[in-house]
C-alpha cells in the first residue's frame, strides 16, 4: 500500500502541529487581531446585559418608580447598536479569513506541487492529494475562521461574566465555579476519543475520493472488463468504514455536549439554591440573584460551545496533518542554493545565465535504486553524442524508461554522475535542463482549451504563425483545418474530442514549438493505427532532426533508423550498435527483432 496513504497520526493534541500551522496564518494576522478585539468587544458587551437587567429590577421594579428610564432605555439600546454593529463587522472579517485562508493555502499547496517530483506522484494517488486540498483544506479554513470567532467570544465572555459575579458576589460566584473542575477532566478524556474517531473519518474521506477518481477514469476499463459489481463491493467496504467512524464521532460528541449542559445546569441550581437562601437573608437584593442566574447560564453557554469548537479543532487536527504533510513535503531532487541563486529556480529564472546546451549526454558509473530499496541501474556507462537518435530496448522493467528519467532529471541517480555537455547536471538548475526537453509520451496529454492554446503550451509567447508552422511540420495542420473551429476547436478533457493518433499528433506539434535539444519518445506510436503511425513516424523524423533524443519502443520496426540501439536486460547493457549490426551478432536483439516480426507477420495474414 502507499506509503504516504498510509501514514498515520498517533499522537493526541498536537501542539506541534498547531505552531506549524500558524505559519501559514500569518498573512491573515490584522484580520485575526480585528477578528479577536470584535469578539472580545461582544463578550464583554453581552455579558453587560444581565446587569441592566440587575438594575432595572432592583431600581424600577424594586422601588416602584420609572424615574430615569428613558434615560436606561437610550442607555439599553445604544448597547443592543453597538452589539449589532459589532456582530455584522465580525461576520465580515471571519468570513473573509475563511475564504482568504483556503485560497490562500490551495495556492501554497499548488505551489509545492509543481515542486515536488514525479516520486511523490508516482506513490501519491491523485485522489488522495485532491482530498487534502479540497475537504481538508475548506475544514481548516472553517475551523480557523469561526472556531477563532467562539474560542475569543467564549473565553471573553466567560472573563466578564467571572469578574462581574466576583464583583457583585464572590461567595456566590466561588459556589458556582465548584462544577469547573469536574467539566475539565471530562472534556480531556471525550477530547481522546473524538479526535481517534475523526482521524479515521479523514483517512477513509480521502480513499474513498482516491476511489471516485480512479472509478471516473478506468470507467472504459471498467465496462470493458465487467468488475462493476467488484468495484462496487470495495467502495462499499469503504463508506461503511466511514460510515462507523463518523456515527463514533458522533455519538461521542452527542454524549459530551449533554454533559457539558448538565453540569451548566448544576451551576445554574447551586446558584438558585445559595442565592435564594442569602436574598431571604437580604444579604443580596432580588436583582443580583436574578442576575447571578443569568451569568451562571451566560457563563456555561461558551463552555458548551467550548464541547463544539473542541470536537471541530480536534476533527481539525486530522485535517491539518495532512494538509501541512503536503506543504511541508519535500521534494527530493533539489538545487543547492548557490545554483539557484546563479540560474534562479522554478518560478524565478535567471534565463540570462543559462549556458547553451548542445545535447552530449553521459553516463558515469550510475547506479539508482527506488525507495523500497529495488535496484534497477548499477554501474551504468554510456556516452551519447549531440544529434545522436538512441533507441532503448529491453523487457518491462529492465530499466529503459529509468535511464530516461534520470536523463531528464526527473529522478537523480544514488551513485555516479551524469553529464550533459561535460558539466555534472547538479551544477545546473533542473528548469535549465527540463526547459530544453520534449517529451512525447505513449498516451499524450492534453490540457482543457482549444488546440492553439495547447500547442502554445510548448512556447506560451509563440505567435499564431509559429503555432500554425508547428502543426504543419509534424503534419497535424490538415486534421486540425477540418476540425469545426480549427485552431479553436476545444479539446475537452484530457484531450477527450480528439482521437489518440490527433492528440499525439498535438503533443509533437507541442514539442517542436519549445524548440527542444533533446528529446524523449516514449512508445510514442504503441496506440495508433498503422496509417496513423506512418504519418507520426514521418512527423517524428522532422522532429529529431539536430536533437539528441531518446525512442522506447514497443514495435521494433520503428528504430530501425536510430544511430544507435541500446539494449538493456536488468538494468545492463548487454548490446548496443546499430539495427543491422545488431541483427548480424545474433543475439539477444535478433531474438526479439525476429520473434517480434514473426508475430507481426501472424497478425496480418490473420487480419487478410
Amino acid at each position: 500500500m502507499n506509503d504516504l496513504m498510509e501514514q498515520e497520526y498517533k499522537k493526541k493534541f498536537d501542539i506541534q502541529l498547531w505552531k506549524k500551522l500558524v505559519k501559514y496564518l500569518m498573512p491573515f494576522k490584522k484580520q485575526f487581531i480585528l477578528l479577536g478585539v470584535l469578539m472580545v468587544f461582544i463578550g464583554v458587551v453581552e455579558a453587560t446585559f444581565p446587569l441592566m437587567t440587575r438594575y432595572a429590577i432592583d431600581y424600577f421594579i424594586g422601588k416602584n418608580t420609572v424615574a430615569g428610564l428613558e434615560k436606561f432605555g437610550m442607555v439599553f439600546l445604544l448597547l443592543v447598536l453597538i452589539q449589532v454593529s459589532n456582530v455584522r463587522l465580525m461576520i465580515n472579517v471571519a468570513g473573509k479569513i475563511n475564504i482568504g485562508l483556503c485560497y490562500d493555502i490551495r495556492k501554497r499547496g499548488f505551489k509545492r506541487l509543481q515542486e515536488l517530483t514525479l516520486s511523490y506522484f508516482d506513490r501519491t494517488p491523485v485522489g488522495w492529494i485532491m482530498a487534502r486540498l479540497m475537504s481538508d483544506v475548506q475544514r481548516v479554513g472553517d475551523t480557523m475562521a469561526w472556531g477563532i470567532v467562539d474560542l475569543v467570544w467564549g473565553f471573553a465572555m466567560m472573563a466578564a461574566v467571572l469578574v462581574y459575579m466576583l464583583v457583585l458576589y464572590w461567595k456566590l460566584a466561588l459556589v458556582v465555579m465548584t462544577v469547573i473542575p469536574v467539566l475539565a477532566v471530562l472534556s480531556i478524556k471525550f477530547q481522546q476519543k473524538i479526535l481517534e474517531a475523526y482521524r479515521k473519518v479523514r483517512k477513509t474521506n480521502s480513499r474513498i475520493t482516491g476511489a471516485f477518481n480512479e472509478g471516473i477514469t478506468g470507467a472504459k476499463t471498467t465496462k470493458i472488463l465487467n468488475t462493476g459489481g467488484r468495484n462496487l463491493n470495495e467502495f462499499s467496504e469503504l463508506t461503511d468504514s466511514m460510515y462507523k467512524s463518523s456515527v463514533s464521532a458522533a455519538v461521542y460528541s452527542s454524549i459530551y455536549m449533554p454533559v457539558v449542559i448538565s453540569l451548566g445546569s448544576v451551576g445554574t441550581a447551586l446558584a438558585i439554591w445559595a442565592g435564594g437562601s442569602d436574598v431571604t437573608l437580604q444579604a443580596i437584593s432580588y436583582g443580583t440573584l436574578v442576575a447571578f442566574i443569568s451569568y451562571t447560564v451566560q457563563f456555561f453557554e461558551p463552555v458548551r460551545e467550548f464541547a463544539r469548537v473542541l470536537s471541530d479543532l480536534i476533527a481539525a487536527q486530522a485535517s491539518i496533518e495532512r494538509v501541512v504533510s503536503l506543504l511541508e513535503a519535500e521534494p527530493e531532487i533539489k538545487d543547492g542554493y548557490d545554483i539557484e541563486k546563479k540560474f534562479g529556480g522554478l518560478f524565478h529564472a535567471s534565463k540570462d545565465k543559462w549556458p547553451p546546451i548542445t545535447g552530449n549526454i553521459s553516463f558515469r558509473n550510475v547506479s539508482f535504486s527506488y525507495r523500497d530499496g529495488q535496484d534497477v541501474l548499477s554501474d551504468f556507462n554510456i556516452d551519447i553524442k549531440a544529434g545522436e537518435t538512441i533507441a532503448l530496448v529491453g523487457e518491462t522493467g529492465s530499466g529503459k524508461s529509468t535511464i530516461v528519467n534520470l536523463a531528464c532529471r526527473f529522478y537523480e541517480p544514488v551513485g555516479g554522475e551524469i553529464l550533459i555537455d561535460g558539466t555534472n547536471y547538479r551544477e545546473r538548475s533542473q528548469l535549465w535542463l527540463q526547459s530544453n526537453l520534449g517529451y512525447v509520451l505513449q498516451t499524450p496529454h492534453l490540457f482543457s482549451g482549444s488546440v492553439r492554446d495547447n500547442i502554445k503550451y510548448g512556447r506560451l509567447d509563440a505567435t499564431g504563425d509559429e503555432v500554425i508552422e508547428a502543426a504543419r511540420l509534424v503534419n497535424a495542420h490538415d486534421f486540425i483545418t477540418n476540425l469545426e473551429k480549427g485552431y479553436d476547436t476545444e479539446v475537452g478533457e484530457g484531450g477527450s474530442r480528439l482521437s489518440t493518433g490527433q492528440k499525439q499528433l498535438v503533443s509533437l506539434a507541442r514539442a517542436i514549438l519549445a524548440d527542444p535539444k533533446i528529446f524523449v519518445l516514449d512508445e510514442a506510436t504503441s496506440s495508433v493505427d498503422t496509417e496513423t503511425e506512418h504519418i507520426i513516424q514521418q512527423a517524428i523524423q522532422k522532429l529529431l532532426k539536430g536533437r539528441t533524443s531518446f525512442i522506447i519502443a514497443h514495435r521494433l520496426s520503428t528504430i530501425r533508423s536510430a544511430d544507435r540501439i541500446l539494449v538493456i536486460h536488468k538494468g545492463r547493457l548487454i548490446e548496443e550498435g546499430s539495427h543491422s549490426r545488431l541483427l548480424k551478432l545474433k543475439g539477444y536483439y535478433y531474438r526479439l527483432y525476429t520473434n517480434q516480426f514473426t508475430e507481426e507477420k501472424e497478425e496480418l495474414l490473420l487480419k487478410a
